[in-house]
């Protein structure tokens, strides 16, 4: 099976903001590549958004999210922002606009019909924080770090806030935001912020054992499951029980949980049809 080079430089992925790399076994590779910032301007987040819109319809079965460089997102084009303000209206239109954006993009990941797994090498900071929290799986190198320094600058980080508070403990997250220190990779493994710290030189690799792994299962499956896993994470416990059970029971009923139980007892692999 084919391997991922790790690509170090821009000129070697050349300049397109969001890299596309499809891999074997319907695994799809997005890679932010605008280092040094990687930052998420109103291009890669357009391109984003493309790439996660046509994954949802083509054979992709597992998103890997990474970015080429040392530092894997500063979270929103500061420029773009300041550049806003030149506005009438002070960049009221243009902010609103663009956390409307922003704030598209986060659900469109969790909501997204295939796991998505960010692969965070270097500082994830403030949106760029956002965007490992919103992911399904988080794998990060030893080199990895986390922060929501809005309060830095004068701007609490409210948005990166919903996605980090539904991934940490209110304190560790409120630690996060109001102190806007960068927090260590082990750190966001003790948090639950992310699930898993691995050497740089086996990022890649360690992820994509987890990706081919989730790939080998039915998509149609793993669809339900993670709808389901967001819907009922908010709700009641009575409540969350009975939407669990009411998917389960449809779950129950569709082809490949069949063929699924059927190759289990008759000790073969299954053959999934993905219905």
């Amino acid at each position: 099976m084919a391997e991922i080079v790790n690509i170090k430089t821009a000129e070697a992925m050349g300049d397109a903001p969001v890299v596309v790399q499809l891999l074997e076994g319907g695994i799809t590779r997005l890679v932010l590549n605008h280092p040094p910032a990687n930052a998420l301007s109103d291009q890669v987040i357009a391109d984003l958004m493309t790439a996660l819109e046509r994954a949802e319809g083509d054979d992709t079965r597992v998103i890997i999210l990474a970015a080429n460089g040392h530092l894997f997102c500063a979270g929103h084009d500061l420029k773009e922002v300041t550049a806003a303000r030149e506005a009438e209206d002070g960049g009221r239109a243009y902010f609103t606009d663009l956390m409307v954006r922003c704030s598209e993009l986060m659900q469109a990941i969790v909501n997204h019909r295939c796991p998505i797994i960010a692969e965070v090498n270097g500082l994830a900071t403030a949106a760029g924080a956002q965007l490992v929290a919103s992911c399904d799986l988080a794998i990060a190198s030893e080199d990895a770090a986390f922060c929501t320094p809005g309060v830095h600058i004068g701007l609490f980080c409210s948005t990166p806030m919903v996605a980090l508070s539904r991934n940490v403990h209110r304190k560790h997250a409120m630690e996060m935001l109001l102190t806007g220190e960068a927090i260590t990779p082990s750190h966001a493994r003790e948090i639950g912020l992310i699930n898993r710290v691995v050497p740089v030189d086996y990022l890649q690799k360690i992820t994509l054992q987890y990706a081919r792994n989730i790939a080998k299962k039915s998509s149609h499956t793993l669809k339900m499951g993670k709808q389901a896993f967001y819907q009922q994470a908010d709700m009641p416990l009575a409540e969350a029980y009975a939407h669990a059970a009411e998917v389960m029971v449809e779950n129950m009923l569709v082809a490949d949980a069949k063929e699924g139980i059927g190759a289990f007892l008759e000790s073969r692999d299954p053959e999934w049809t993905d219905g």
